[in-house]
């Protein structure tokens, strides 16, 4: 069977997502199935959302292809663990990488659907990124798209990238590769010298105070 290079990215995004689900499953006393669910929802949840929202049917369903995957991914972690765990930015690269390679797919996939650029640039978003916030709420995490780190901002910039690509005229294999690599570079820049949104302070209210006191 011929895989062209966006089913090759979607595959390699399953993979290390799916092993970004397992790594952090593993510290909340989950069985090896439940690990592999993990690992299958954080790889297929944002593909889902965008294939409901296009109204067509979820890719899971047609191809088995990303249930194998998933297996493949725990039988890694279950073969390396002690390497993984050992490292402890693993959790993080893995899932940047993820981050970059799904983002290109969400994209892809819109523009072939024939919708406009803001609209795929918002797809590619989800696919990067819902799948991480299923995880996460899952295993009982603070979502990473609602921290301070740049998480679904660096989708945005990488859907820019891929249009400012196109706009140029690059080959389509170029495009997507460097707007996966400005998802993942974004992440990477933004957590080795902190930067970040300014958080959402709350808004003090008069007499609030003097009210907890009676």
């Amino acid at each position: 069977m011929e895989i062209n290079f966006i089913t090759l990215l979607d595959l390699l995004g399953t993979f290390v997502f799916a092993i970004s689900g397992i790594r952090l499953a593993s510290g909340k006393q989950i069985d090896w199935f439940g690990a592999y669910i993990i690992g299958l929802v954080t790889a297929i949840g944002g593909g889902t959302a965008r294939d409901l929202l296009l109204d067509v049917t979820p890719f899971w369903m047609l191809d088995g292809k990303y249930f194998g995957t998933t297996g493949v991914a725990l039988l890694f972690v279950l073969l390396f663990k002690e390497k993984l765990f050992r490292w402890a930015n693993t959790l993080f690269l893995f899932d940047a990488i993820g981050l970059g390679l799904f983002t290109v797919v969400g994209i892809s996939k819109s523009v072939d659907a024939g919708l406009p650029f803001w609209i795929c640039v918002v797809m590619g978003t989800i696919t990067g990124s819902l799948g991480g916030v299923v995880r996460d709420v899952l295993l009982n995490e603070v979502p990473l798209l609602f921290r301070k780190d740049i998480y679904a901002l660096a989708c945005v910039f990488g859907g820019l990238v891929y249009f400012g690509c196109k706009f140029l005229d690059f080959p389509t294999g170029i495009t997507e590769l460097i707007a996966a690599m400005t998802v993942i570079m974004v992440r990477v820049i933004a957590i080795r010298y902190h930067i970040h949104l300014p958080i959402l302070k709350p808004i003090p209210v008069k007499g609030r105070q003097k009210e907890d006191k009676i």
